[in-house]
């Protein structure tokens, strides 16, 4: 008795295509079959699961699927499983290096899962980013949105058609990645006040950025416990432009001693001090946030905050993997998972001992 000759969900249906061994090919499973000497449901069989033919059946159709460069249709796979194996990632600014350990992050946990990442940004505009959430999630499993720019219930009503996990944020309700930030700020204040610093000034982010605003509050209770006095400033944008831009309103402050939101800022804002004159950190210390590629490549090299960003991609890839594949709930309220990192402090040159004017 002959097996009945079911389609693959995985590929293109039809009669067999022709194929070129050469690189290019528009094969089907029936190609497959053909060379593999097997039936064409067997090939389907071998290529969705794995395991359910034997292992030398196996080993023939996917040394025949390699011969004839055969490439799995997601979208084609999707229409019996409603899955496509890939997901969404949604960052703030593709060109600020912060996201460049997320993305990569992300991106081996997607490998490793047999998942593709689909990537988008939203140049730090929320109804840039709600339009970009909206379209991706047509053709994705699932979305990641990091340091997101939209509201809360903008996220919630996103996050109720299909999984999504959120980095440097907590939105109630939503699987989220936060970095807990009170350990590396603490650090940071406590060495600024052993070095004979009085008053310290923080830069802001956007806005309209949660963990900008987290980061304030840490700062705050860090120095009142400290006994150091606390300054917020406002920042145009959260790039090296913007820190050059907020160095007058830093110099005026009075400040000694300054944490930014991001390193870019404290880059741009330390650039423009020294340019002014200013001697770093015999005059004035400067404290980035996040430790991303080359804040060690100033002069002098960048104390900073470390974010480990590159757990955070993966964490977040993680949760929403397992989601998808239903390891965790997707949660309502405070069921929703959470998964904290730790911060600390990386001291470098662009902080130390204020020393005596004149």
């Amino acid at each position: 008795m002959t097996e009945p000759k079911t389609p693959d969900a995985a590929a293109t249906t039809g009669p067999a295509k022709k194929h070129s061994r050469s690189g290019k090919s528009n094969a089907t499973i029936y190609d497959i079959a053909k060379v593999a000497g097997v039936n064409p449901s067997t090939v389907s069989r071998a290529l969705s699961k794995p395991g359910r033919v034997s292992a030398k059946t196996q080993k023939l159709i996917e040394d025949a699927a390699a011969e004839l460069n055969y490439q799995v249709n997601p979208f084609a796979r999707a229409l019996p499983t409603g899955r496509t194996n890939t997901f969404g990632l949604i960052v703030a600014d593709i060109t600020n290096p912060t996201f460049f350990d997320i993305i990569r992050g992300a991106e081996t946990t997607a490998t490793l899962r047999d998942y593709t990442m689909v990537l988008a940004e939203s140049a730090e505009s929320g109804v840039t980013e709600l339009t970009a959430a909206r379209r991706m999630m047509a053709t994705v499993d699932g979305l990641i949105l990091a340091s997101p720019r939209m509201d809360d219930d903008d996220i919630r009503t996103i996050a109720r058609d299909k999984p999504v996990v959120v980095i440097n944020r907590e939105v109630d309700g939503v699987p989220c990645v936060v970095p807990d930030v009170n350990k590396g700020i603490s650090e940071a204040v406590r060495s600024l006040a052993g070095n004979g610093h009085h008053k310290v000034a923080f830069v802001a982010g956007p806005p309209q950025s949660w963990m900008s605003a987290r980061r304030w509050e840490g700062v705050q209770a860090a120095c009142e416990w400290s006994r150091l006095e606390a300054v917020r400033l406002e920042s145009t944008k959260p790039t090296v432009d913007g820190g050059r831009q907020v160095a007058r309103d830093v110099r005026a402050s009075g400040a000694t001693a300054v944490l930014t939101y991001n390193d870019l800022l404290a880059i741009g804002l330390m650039q423009e001090l020294q340019a002014a004159g200013m001697v770093i950190p015999d005059q004035i210390s400067i404290v980035g946030f996040d430790d991303i590629f080359g804040a060690d490549f100033t002069t002098p090299p960048l104390t900073t905050v470390r974010s480990p960003l590159g757990e955070c991609g993966s964490g977040a890839a993680t949760l929403l993997l397992d989601l998808l594949h239903g390891d965790l709930p997707r949660g309502t309220g405070e069921t929703a998972a959470t998964l904290r990192v730790e911060t600390e402090l990386v001291l470098r040159g662009s902080s130390g001992r204020l020393l005596p004017a004149g």
